[in-house]
């Protein structure tokens, strides 16, 4: 039987990212066979593995869900002071969680996954996948704001420069723009060091997912090539996974 590291089996298990597994595996939160885990043990469907006391299914079909989420939702699963979170609204039956955020006075495509690995692969900024994202502001755009936006602009809060990016006028007030990085609130933060503030933001790209038609509060499955173009984009194998067919497309709402 097919032998796999522990933190990678956990994630294709769909408990948590790599990353996630380690560290309860360093808090013996891991066992296996009635064994504390240690970090880099190899494990098969065989092996009884438990996580906080309870046992672990075996590996699942991986599943990828494109999500339009409404301004008001936050990405969250444990505040509780979050009117609306992501994981009230997503009604599927299998646990899914976030590949990367959106502010809750955002709105536009989020990713949504039982896959550790995608989500560490998406997630890691140094991996420079590609966000796209509608822009509207307070006051016209100029070409100074443009060309400033786009050589990156420093974030005196977070002392950071932001890395260079595409940005494209489409109307008086609005703009597009393609970043490749995931500094918090950023596009926000980098309108508000030129003096301008965001009166809306939607995401409209993660990679080669496109939001589309797909229905404000809506979601849909991505299958197919589609989910191969982005596995092949994110560097990690999926190929006993895909499935062929059609998209689904949902609207279940809370």
């Amino acid at each position: 039987m097919e032998q796999v590291r522990l933190n990678k089996y956990l994630a294709q298990c769909g408990v948590c990212s790599r990353r996630e597994a380690d560290k309860l595996i360093e808090q013996r939160k891991v066992w296996i066979n009635g064994m504390p885990a240690t970090i880099g043990q190899t494990v098969s469907g065989a092996d009884e593995i438990t996580v906080n006391g309870n046992i672990v299914a075996g590996r699942k079909k991986n599943v990828v869900l494109a999500y339009y989420k409404p301004i008001g939702v936050t990405c969250t699963e444990r505040d509780v002071h979050a009117e609306r979170k992501i994981t009230d609204v997503i009604d599927y039956p299998v646990r899914v969680t976030y590949a990367g955020r959106l502010d809750k006075d955002s709105e536009g495509l989020i990713l949504l996954t039982n896959d550790g690995d995608l989500i560490d692969a998406v997630m890691r900024g140094a991996n420079r996948h590609e966000k796209e994202y509608v822009v509207k502001v307070d006051k016209e755009i100029t070409s100074d704001f443009l060309t400033r936006m786009s050589e990156g602009v420093y974030l005196k809060d977070l002392d950071v420069k932001t890395r260079k990016c595409s940005i494209s006028q489409i109307g008086k007030f609005t703009f597009r723009i393609i970043l490749t990085q995931g500094v918090n609130r950023q596009i926000r933060r980098m309108c508000k060091a030129l003096g301008y503030q965001v009166k809306s933001l939607k995401r409209v790209r993660i990679m080669n997912i496109k939001l589309g038609d797909l229905k404000y509060g809506a979601w849909r499955e991505v299958t197919g090539e589609e989910l191969e173009a982005l596995y092949g984009a994110a560097g990690i194998s999926n190929c006993d996974n895909i499935e062929k067919g059609r998209n689904t497309i949902c609207s279940h709402q809370k």
